[in-house]
């Protein structure tokens, strides 16, 4: 039996409501969704669970993902973290330089990581101590300000909230603080830099001077040029001096051992011997390697050309090269040949 014409105006009506509501809930549903994700930065299919769970209540759902988050956070944290960033800062009086680790180069590019990174850089200056592991580090009180993770909480809470939000295991490996000479200043590098104090490899440099700083442009371009040098050039010690009795008779027997299999008499062995030795010198040593800008002098020529411009002895009190995951990658490759190995 059909519908009268009452009856069917009366059943438009009802389908086109019905019709209304429902497009009127799923564009609500979406816009929730693009808010959470907004705030959170948390996978769309976890932020709709979180608000299905939550029936549509955004504030309960963000709540409930930083809980999800956390016991996440914390079942990923044994997996291995060899990528991430670097991070500097810089006062009149130090500088100090870090390496916050993720698991993928994704996560090192995202903007709260690499927020995370700058604030923990900048909370370091506040320590005295020149090497610091994150056991030091991770009860110190750190405000962070940005638009998606803000206020005061510890170090290691703002790492685990972070680890929570990026769905990896993100680790704070370890931190150098550097005083600047009393009478002179620290000069920097950072390689694969995607913003001001961020890198994946890092130079610093201190450099001291007799005298006053009346040439500050000179002694900071060559500063940041030997920064540079350190990070090419992977210096391991200052002087030859300085060079450990363990890495020099290390060095020695196995080129002792490679000078013996030529089969040569042992005058001829041990002139090969220190030969070699002076070319270890000048891979390993700063002041005896060759210049990367300019590979005709050494870097102590470079100083020595310094002095005579500014009028006073210019001298490197100390370096350091830090690089994202060095040695981290080096022990799982380690691994993984001593398993093909062993099969």
């Amino acid at each position: 039996m059909g519908l009268s014409g009452a009856g069917r105006r009366a059943y438009t009506k009802l389908f086109t409501a019905a019709a209304n509501y429902s497009s009127f809930s799923a564009s609500n549903e979406m816009n929730l969704i693009k808010q959470l994700r907004e705030r959170t930065s948390a996978p769309i299919k976890d932020v709709k669970a979180a608000l299905v769970d939550s029936n549509w209540d955004i504030d309960a759902a963000q709540k409930e993902l930083r809980k999800r988050g956390i016991v996440l956070a914390s079942k990923k944290s044994s997996r291995t973290a060899s990528e991430g960033l670097l991070a500097l800062a810089q006062n009149h009086s130090k500088t100090a330089l870090i390496e916050l680790n993720c698991e993928t180069d994704f996560v090192a590019r995202n903007d709260i990581f690499q927020h995370l990174a700058l604030s923990l850089a900048n909370q370091a200056l506040s320590l005295d101590n020149s090497h610091f592991g994150p056991q030091s580090f991770q009860d110190i009180r750190l405000n962070l300000q940005h638009p998606k993770i803000n206020g005061e909480t510890t170090v290691q809470n703002a790492i685990t909230e972070v680890a929570a939000m990026m769905g990896e295991n993100i680790k704070l490996r370890r931190g150098y603080v550097m005083p600047a000479p009393s009478n002179g200043f620290v000069s920097t590098y950072l390689h694969t830099s995607p913003q001001p104090g961020l890198g994946r490899i890092a130079g610093i440099l201190s450099l001291e001077v007799d005298g006053d700083k009346t040439h500050a442009d000179a002694l900071q371009r060559v500063g940041s040029e030997l920064a540079m040098h350190v990070v090419a050039a992977k210096p391991l010690f200052l002087t030859k001096e300085l060079v450990s009795l363990d890495a020099l008779e290390n060095e020695r027997e196995i080129l002792k051992s490679q000078a013996e299999a030529s089969g040569k008499n042992q005058t001829t062995i041990d002139k090969m011997v220190e030969g070699r030795l002076r070319k270890y010198f000048e891979d390993v040593v700063l002041m005896d390697q060759k210049f990367v800008m300019n590979d005709t002098m050494k870097v102590k020529a470079v100083l020595d050309n310094l002095s005579k411009e500014v009028g006073s002895s210019v001298r490197v009190v100390s370096f350091l090269r830090m690089e994202v995951g060095d040695g981290i990658a080096r022990q799982e490759t380690d691994a993984s040949e001593s398993v093909a190995q062993a099969a």
